[in-house]
């Protein structure tokens, strides 16, 4: 019989390396001797997301750090927002958003009341919020069932409302500021707290620009930055 070889590093290191990644934003190549080869550690990063792990990782941790809180571990309310973000590298994929005079990507996210991420999907920088929000549903449908009410900004409003509600069931309500909270700037219902996301995910230099070569690896990057956010409330 063969016996299994024996792992030369622990899990935990290459997970620890993964997460200096997301923390310093520093290539693959440029990962400290103190942790393992770089090319072991993309190895186990490349077998994660083909498996899909840390997808199933962000749920157990969400329900849990809602189950702390006091809620209940299923969110029922999602709160839907995108990010434009400037590409990082010339061989990155871009596009210009036109309205926020940005070259690089859009990240779409649906989070809980809490801000903590449950659907991530990256695009383009050019492509609008109306036309991203389909595929953005499927994805949350996959992962999450039960929402029921999503608030959405004015970039969702006309005929994709009643898209969304014939082909995922969701009721997607859309809450504009008056003039008045404008000038003043105050938050809109409960819709600040994704702009409070997308602050957390700044506080990670492989966040703040765009340096992933593909965008199912920009969307990677953001769950494992999600990830390492509820492991510290943990």
């Amino acid at each position: 019989d063969q016996t299994e070889r024996k792992r030369k590093f622990s899990l935990r290191s290459i997970w620890n390396a993964l997460m200096y990644v997301i923390k310093t934003g520093c290539q693959w190549r440029m990962i400290p001797q103190s942790f393992p080869k770089w090319q072991l550690v993309y190895y186990y990063y490349r077998k994660w997301v083909c498996s899909e792990l840390f997808d199933r990782i962000l749920d157990v941790l969400r329900s849990k750090v809602r189950i702390n809180q006091g809620q209940a571990s299923q969110a029922t309310l999602g709160i839907v927002d995108s990010q434009s973000v400037k590409w990082g590298t010339n061989r990155s994929v871009k596009s210009l958003d036109g309205y926020k005079k940005i070259k690089g990507i859009k990240r779409h996210i649906v989070v809980d009341e809490n801000g903590f991420l449950l659907a991530i999907m990256a695009t383009l920088a050019h492509v609008h919020d109306n036309s991203a929000a389909p595929r953005l549903m499927a994805a949350l449908q996959e992962c999450y069932a039960n929402i029921k009410t999503i608030l959405g900004d004015k970039g969702y409003r006309g005929a994709i409302i009643g898209t969304i509600k014939s082909k995922f069931n969701y009721l997607l309500q859309v809450a504009s500021c008056n003039q008045s909270q404008a000038q003043s700037l105050k938050p809109v219902n409960q819709r600040w707290v994704v702009e409070r996301t997308f602050a957390w995910f700044d506080n990670d230099r492989r966040l703040c620009r765009n340096y992933e070569l593909l965008l199912k690896s920009s969307e990677e990057m953001v769950k494992l930055s999600a990830i390492k956010f509820l492991l510290k409330k943990l």
